[in-house]
């Protein structure tokens, strides 16, 4: 399974943006990497690289590679309603991004883990294909084997101070989770202007 390993911190501080790695080193180094970052302020960009680096954001919040990217606003565009706000609902309802958004994981990477190595049910059944998409009625629980519970359970003492949205449902006693309906934009507030990343793939 391809993926981004590359240093974390690095890429929020390219974007100016927290999207992953620790938020302490984020705020010490808060410029660009590189040997010229800590020399002055950002350069100017052009409309082109502004829309480049929206799109950016996205991928690398939702750990979505270019060609997953690309299918998601194709379907996307393919759907009645705004483009943009779909293109967010798509990634949104991933599997792996509703587990951590359940508190069942501390990243999306720690998520799509789980969902990897067998520990999610999704209506009663085994899903480890972390892109899979969620629809509302769909019923997220924790596979009933001992370790998987336990790292749940672990996650969820260490994530028990975050709001859970309220497009979810969350059993954190029974280890269960529902989708209840599709979250809007406002509910996802996302870290990038999506409609930049619409203009960029309809150039």
């Amino acid at each position: 399974m391809a993926r981004n390993t590359g240093p974390k911190t690095k890429i929020s501080r390219r974007y100016n943006v927290l999207i992953g790695g620790s938020a302490k080193a984020f705020e010490r180094k808060n410029y660009p990497p590189g040997m010229h970052g800590p020399k002055g302020a950002r350069r100017k960009v052009s409309d082109y690289a502004l829309a480049l680096a929206e799109k950016q954001k996205l991928r690398h919040q939702y750990g979505v590679l270019e060609k997953q990217f690309r299918r998601y606003f194709a379907i996307a565009v393919a759907r009645r309603g705004v483009t943009g706000e779909t293109l967010l609902q798509l990634l949104e309802t991933r599997v792996d991004n509703v587990i951590y958004r359940l508190g069942f994981a501390k990243t999306r990477q720690g998520a799509r883990q789980l969902v990897a190595h067998g520990h999610v049910r999704v209506n009663g059944r085994k899903l480890d294909v972390a892109s899979a998409n969620l629809k509302p009625g769909d019923k997220i629980s924790i596979k009933e084997a001992a370790n998987s519970k336990r790292l749940a359970q672990r996650n969820l003492e260490q994530t028990q101070i975050v709001t859970v949205p309220e497009w979810l449902l969350v059993d954190r006693e029974n280890l269960t989770g529902e989708v209840t309906r599709i979250p809007t934009r406002d509910e996802i507030n996302p870290i990038a202007n999506e409609q930049l990343v619409v203009e960029l793939y309809s150039r």
